[in-house]
C-alpha cells in the first residue's frame, strides 16, 4: 500500500488515489482543536481507527498520515475477517502540552455527528484516559478501561497475534512451528515488544533485544533472560527471525543488505520504507516477510471484540486466526511469485469486493 503522493496538493485528488469515502476537518478555536478524520471504506462495517496526536510540520503532512493510516485499517480488518471498515484521525498538536479534556470532548462531538460511520480508539499520543473524555460526548469510541466496560490493555493481545504470526511463518518455511532453539531479534521493548519477548522465552527461543531506552532494555533483558544488544547492531545479528516492534521504516535498502535473518515478523507499523520496492527486494533475497498490517492485527481484534461484546477467550481465538491469515499470504506469494505485501493486498481487496456484491456501504 504505497502512501498517497505528497506532491499533489488537491485534497480531492489525494482522496481518489485510494478511494477514500470521506475526510472531515475538525476545527474549534475555543478549544484549539485541529483534527482530520479520514474514512477510507465502510463496505465491511463502520470505519474503526485510532486517534493520533502529533505536532505535524504541515497540514498536508497530517493529511498524508491520516489517509495512509485509514487505508491500512481497511486492509487490516478485511484480511483478518473482521466486519469493520477503515478510518483514522490525526489531531495536530503536541500531546504533552496541547491535550486537555475540553479539546478531547469537542473532538468527541465531531465523532458523534458522524452517526456511527466512524469509531475511534487510542493511538500515538492518546491513551485510555483520553478515550474516557471522548466517551463523555459519544458512544462511538472503544479501547476504554475495563472498569467502565472496555476491553482494557490491548498489548497482550497484539503480542499474541505477532507470536502466532511468527509461528505461521515458521510452519510455512520449515514445516513445523516450534520456536524452541530458534533465535529472534526483537527491536523495541515497549509493551507489545515485552509481551512478545515473554511468549518467545516461554517456548525456549533464544531472544536478543534492543531499544533506544537503555534502562528499559536492561530491565526487559534481565526479566526474561534475553540478551541485550546495541541498538545499531540489531541488523547485523545472524538470527532466524527479526521482529521490528518499535518505529517504522526500519526495513530499507541499507538494512535489507545487512539482514541475515530468514523471517521478518514484528508488530511495528509501516515496517517497509517503500512497500513496493522493499517488498520486492525481500522476495528476491529470499527473506520471508510477514506484512505488518496482518501480523499486528491483534490490537484491532481486541477493539472489535469490545464492540461485539466478546469475552477474552473469544478474543484470543480470533487473534490465533492470524496464524492462518499469514500462511494464506505466504502461500499466495509463493504461488504467484509476488511479494507478500502484494499478496496480502490482493487477499484483502478480494474480500472487500466479494462482500460489496452482497451489501451496500454501511
Amino acid at each position: 500500500m504505497p502512501a498517497p503522493t505528497s506532491n499533489n496538493t488537491s485534497v480531492f485528488s489525494q482522496l481518489s488515489v485510494f478511494g477514500h469515502q470521506k475526510v472531515v476537518y475538525c476545527n474549534d478555536e475555543a478549544t484549539g482543536l485541529k483534527a482530520i478524520i479520514a474514512i477510507h471504506d465502510t463496505t465491511l462495517g463502520p470505519a474503526l481507527g485510532g486517534t493520533r496526536m502529533w505536532p505535524y510540520k504541515s497540514e498536508n503532512d497530517a493529511l498524508q498520515d491520516v489517509l495512509r493510516l485509514s487505508r491500512s485499517m481497511t486492509y487490516k480488518a478485511a484480511i483478518t475477517g473482521l466486519n469493520l471498515g477503515g478510518g483514522s484521525t490525526v489531531i495536530i498538536g503536541d500531546s504533552r502540552k496541547d491535550k486537555n479534556e475540553a479539546l478531547l470532548r469537542m473532538y468527541g462531538k465531531f465523532i458523534k455527528n458522524l452517526n456511527g460511520e466512524y469509531i475511534t480508539a487510542e493511538d500515538v499520543g492518546t491513551n485510555t484516559r483520553d478515550m474516557e473524555y471522548i466517551r463523555m460526548e459519544t458512544q462511538y469510541v472503544t479501547g476504554v478501561p475495563e472498569s467502565i466496560g472496555g476491553s482494557g490493555d490491548p498489548t497482550p493481545v497484539a503480542a499474541r497475534g505477532v507470536y502466532m504470526g511468527i509461528k505461521g511463518c515458521l510452519k510455512e518455511l520449515y514445516g513445523n512451528d516450534n520456536l524452541a532453539g530458534k533465535s529472534v531479534a526483537v527491536q523495541g521493548t515497549g509493551h507489545v515488544g515485552e509481551n512478545l519477548v515473554k511468549l518467545l522465552r516461554e517456548e525456549n527461543a533464544k531472544v536478543y533485544v534492543s531499544d533506544i531506552d537503555e534502562d528499559r532494555l536492561r530491565q526487559v533483558a534481565k526479566k526474561y533472560g534475553a540478551e541485550a544488544v546495541e541498538h545499531n547492531s540489531i541488523f547485523d545479528l545472524d538470527v532466524d527471525i527479526y521482529a521490528p516492534c518499535a518505529l517504522g521504516a526500519t526495513i530499507n535498502s541499507k538494512t535489507i543488505n545487512q539482514l541475515k535473518c530468514a523471517i521478518i515478523a514484528g508488530s511495528a507499523n509501516s515496517q517497509l520504507e517503500d512497500e513496493q520496492l522493499h517488498g520486492k527486494m525481500l522476495l528476491e533475497k529470499g527473506i520471508l516477510y510477514a506484512p505488518d498490517y496482518v501480523i499486528n492485527a491483534g490490537g484491532l481484534i481486541n477493539l472489535y471484540s469490545e464492540i461485539a461484546g466478546f469475552n477474552k477467550k473469544r478474543t484470543m481465538q480470533l487473534t490465533e486466526n492470524i496464524y492462518d491469515a499469514i500462511r494464506n499470504v505466504l502461500k499466495l506469494s509463493k504461488t504467484e511469485n509476488i511479494s507478500t505485501v502484494v499478496a496480502a493486498n490482493k487477499i484483502a481487496e478480494k474480500r472487500i469486493a466479494d462482500i460489496k456484491k452482497i451489501k451496500t456501504s454501511f
